[in-house]
């Protein structure tokens, strides 16, 4: 049953990640691509892994090192979710102060506002 779950979570968190490379590859500018970005690394990445520490802690037993090794595991999920909002935001921020100009309809590429 654990199986059922841990490959339910991971096929889960694939879709994740190539709906989210499919939207950085079709959105039409530099901002609107970090949103997708940003889901791959917190969304994708706490599915994947949570379903490997849900894969190591009941296949290998209730035993210490197999406890310790996803805990590991999940402090990594919080690292990232702790850290990818914060690259995010501090890369669009960038982009403003170097005066990057979010995409408009009525504008065309590469004319200034």
């Amino acid at each position: 049953m654990i199986e059922i779950i841990s490959t339910l979570l991971i096929a889960l968190g694939i879709f994740i990640f190539f709906a989210g490379a499919l939207g950085i590859l079709r959105f039409p500018d530099f901002y609107s691509r970090l949103h997708p970005a940003g889901m791959i690394d917190t969304l994708g990445l706490l599915l994947t892994l949570s379903s490997l520490a849900l894969y190591v802690l009941c296949h290998h037993g209730i035993s210490g090192a197999s406890v310790l090794n996803a805990m590991k595991i999940m402090i990594i999920v919080v690292f990232v979710y702790i850290t990818s909002p914060t690259a995010t935001h501090a890369i669009v921020d960038a982009g403003i102060r170097a005066g990057l100009v979010p995409w408009s309809k009525e504008r065309r590429e590469g004319e200034k506002p």
